[in-house]
Parts: C-alpha cells; structure tokens; sequence
C-alpha cells in the first residue's frame, strides 16, 4: 500500500542511504591522515558545531568518549565567552559545518590557529572559510538535501554523523578496544547487562554454601538454609569442588535422609562456570540445564569454587 506519507518517507530515506554510498566511494587519503591527526593527539578531540552540526558534533563526542578516544562537546558560541580555556594545546579540535561558514566557529578556530592545536574539519566547501583553515578536511558530497527544498539538514547531517562513527570506529580498531574495554565505560542500561562477567555476579568468601564431603545431611541442610541459595556445594579435603547438592538430589533421597552424609546425596563433577565468562553464558547454561545455580571455578587447575552465581542474579541486572 503507498500513501503520499509513504513515498515521502521512502524517497527520503533512498536519498540518504544513496549519499551514504556516495560517501563511502569518495573516502580518498585525507581519512587516513584524519586518523594520523587524532591518534597523535596527546590530548582529547574537541568536537564542535553549531545548530544541527552541533547535535551531530556532540552524538561523534560521545561516541568517540565510550570507544576509548577522550573527545568532548564545546558549544562555539560558550567558547567565545570563556569555554576556550576548556581546550588545550595537547588537544586537536574536530569542527564541523557544512557550509563552513558558520560564523560562530570563528573564535574557536583562531584559538587553535594561535595556539597551534590541529584542526580538523568536515564540510562540504573546501574552500570555505574554514576548509581553509583545517589542517585536514573531511569533505562531504554536495548533493543536496533530502527535504527536496535545499533548507533542511537531512542528508548532509546523515553522512556527518555516518562519517564520525567511522572515525570512532576506526580509532577503536586501531586501539584493539575490547568488549571488555567497552563495558568499562558502559556499565549501566542493557549494554552494561550484556557485557557482565560471571564474577560481577556471583556470590563469594563466607556468602558460598560449603561442605565436607563427611558432613551429615542435617549439617548440610542448616548450610542450605542459612545461606539460602537452595544448593550447597561439596568440597573435598583439598578444597575442590567434588559435588552439589541440589532440591532434586535431597528429593531422591528423602528416605532415610538424615541418616546419610554429603557425600551419599551430593552430584558429582557438577557443571560449572569460570569467573571471567559473560553472565549471558551462565544465564544460557542455567536455562538449557534447567538448574537455578551454577558454581564458579578457576578456568584452569583443579576446580577450587570461587563462587556462586544464581539465575535470580541475572535477572536483577536485565538479563534473561
């Protein structure tokens, strides 16, 4: 079905992805020094722009901030009133308009001219007033905007943006920034739930129920309740991991129960995890298994526990 709404909405998105492709087919040398600029910073990349380059200027910022290159927003026109003195000489400034002529930029860019602070541009003029000035400039395709008018930044924006992911994600590459690196700086929301070890989880020291293989179930049974995770693990005379003791094993041997030691119920080699995986993996085993705990062990050496992780954990945090 095609309504007015419809093809307005499709041509604008055709027209984008179209300036997109355009994009990334005219990327020549200048991407590669851009890099060079950025990784000899000793500094941080102050990222700045006005109107909606600015909005784009401050997403790039952000961007670059959570993939391991310090950068920061500095509005052109507070900087012209004091917020220069946010900006240092180890520093390299990133300033976009696409005209490059926005006359708010003027100030910041005498600053780093004087100071001698590298200047990287992206703009669609090469010989604007501040394509001029930019040690490297990063030119975008002048092909118009996707209202059809010439007056709304739609693709301009659009590729402005596209191309500060690909500066971020290039700087990060290079730096072999990690997951692990990544959630670091995400440790919140979903994304700091996806990126949890096991070991931010689980339960450790006095917190785990243990016992000795020789312990009578009755001692066993006050463990599991004072610790209230529903299992216990067994652990042998060197400290390792021998068994568990789960609702099912104490079901299967109700009768004459109290009669038997740890040993008698417990589960041996049970399944369990290493501290440094991703809790999702622990939350896909638990379910797969269809267990509520799993215990944690060293990924190499005999399985001393370290901890205990319950599904309940995960859930708390989002996963599941």
């Amino acid at each position: 079905m095609s309504t007015p709404f419809l093809d307005t909405a499709r041509r604008v998105i055709r027209k984008e992805a179209d300036a997109l492709t355009t994009l990334a087919d005219g990327l020549d040398a200048r991407f590669r020094d851009a890099i060079d600029l950025l990784l000899n910073s000793k500094g941080r990349v102050i990222v700045t722009g006005i109107g909606k380059s600015g909005h784009i200027a401050r997403k790039i910022a952000a961007t670059m901030a959570s993939t391991g290159t310090p950068a920061q927003f500095v509005h052109p026109a507070e900087a012209s009133h004091g917020d220069l003195g946010m900006i240092t000489s180890a520093d390299v400034v990133l300033a976009i308009s696409n005209s490059g002529e926005a006359p708010e930029l003027a100030n910041l860019v005498i600053y780093a001219k004087r100071f001698s602070i590298p200047l990287l541009g992206i703009t669609s003029v090469e010989t604007s007033s501040l394509g001029r000035e930019c040690d490297v400039v990063l030119l975008l395709p002048r092909l118009g905007e996707a209202c059809g008018t010439g007056v709304v930044p739609s693709s301009s924006t659009t590729m402005t943006l596209a191309l500060g992911d690909a500066l971020a994600i290039a700087l990060m590459e290079h730096r072999a920034f990690t997951p692990e690196n990544f959630r670091d700086f995400h440790p919140g929301g979903k994304l700091g739930a996806q990126l949890s070890r096991v070991s931010d989880l689980m339960h450790s020291g006095d917190d785990m129920p243990l016992v000795a293989p020789d312990t009578p179930m009755s001692d066993a049974l006050i463990e599991i309740s004072q610790k209230s995770f529903g299992v216990v693990g067994v652990a042998d005379a060197d400290g390792h991991l021998a068994g568990i003791i789960t609702d099912g094993d104490l079901r299967r041997h109700m009768d004459g129960l109290l009669s038997l030691s740890a040993k008698d119920v417990m589960t041996a080699s049970p399944v369990t995890i290493e501290p440094g995986a991703l809790a999702e993996k622990a939350v896909a085993m638990m379910q797969a298994r269809k267990i509520t705990s799993l215990f944690v062990v060293a990924a190499d050496g005999p399985p001393k526990p370290l901890g205990l992780i319950r599904i309940h954990d995960c859930l708390r945090v989002g996963l599941g």
